[in-house]
């Protein structure tokens, strides 16, 4: 991804899988429960005593949470610097310019032209990634991380911005992407829109979602998926989901 944004990254891995901590299922239920109060709080001190995991999850004034980067001039920065406009205008991922970039519901957008800024202003929510711009994926299992926005690792579904915390974030997301968004959108929804992203996160490494599969069953899957020729998007190819149901 380069050097851009890298400093505000505050070193959680690209995917929601494949983590040691998981309860062994007979622990007594009181044990776990003890575990899960205690994480959860170690988790509440933690997203407020340390300034650099806040910069890299933003809760706005109003509304939901960020996923944001810095670098030298800007703390709370969506997409890593990448102008959410570019997306939709020349399907690419454009690296903006800081001369260009403006601060909306408390973090701040960077653009590759003051064109496509007033654009943006003009109608924000029509660039705006989903999910805070957090890694799709990792909603689809409710666990809010991940930043992404380069090349690889952003998609437009249905005239929406999705982006991911790495290519293979996205290209498992899109095995099923249909499902996984109807997942994703619920628990963004029920869990995390309203809610500190790093208590869900915690949460959600314990009482992992009915569908949870391993970094590597995933991975596994495409492989297999890929050699046989039959995964719904291919490498190289564009996206298939179509602008309208």
């Amino acid at each position: 991804m380069g050097s851009l944004g890298q400093k505000g990254i505050s070193g959680w891995p690209n995917t929601a899988h494949g983590l040691p901590l998981v309860l062994d299922a007979k622990e007594p239920d009181m044990n776990r429960r003890q575990t899960v109060i205690a994480l959860a709080a170690c988790a509440t001190l933690f997203a407020i005593a340390l300034p650099s995991v806040a910069h890299a999850e933003v809760s706005a004034d109003q509304g939901p949470p960020f996923r944001t980067t810095s670098d030298a001039s800007a703390t709370n920065l969506m997409l890593m610097g990448y102008d959410p406009v570019a997306y939709f205008k020349v399907n690419d991922a454009v690296v903006g310019d800081p001369a260009n970039q403006s601060d909306f519901m408390g973090v701040t957008w960077r653009f590759s032209s003051a064109e496509n800024q007033a654009e943006f202003l003009r109608s924000p929510e029509t660039y705006m990634p989903q999910f805070g711009g957090f890694c799709s994926n990792g909603i689809n299992y409710a666990v809010p991380w991940g930043a992404g926005g380069g090349p690889n690792t952003w998609r437009i579904y249905r005239g929406k911005l999705y982006v991911f915390g790495g290519q293979s974030s996205r290209d498992q997301f899109e095995m099923e992407t249909e499902l996984n968004l109807q997942r994703a959108h619920q628990y963004w929804t029920s869990e995390i829109a309203d809610s500190n992203p790093l208590v869900v996160r915690y949460k959600r490494l314990i009482f992992r979602v009915p569908h949870y599969k391993s970094d590597a069953a995933l991975q596994a899957e495409w492989e297999a998926k890929r050699a046989a020729g039959s995964l719904p998007v291919m490498p190289g190819q564009p996206q298939v989901v179509p602008a309208a149901p």
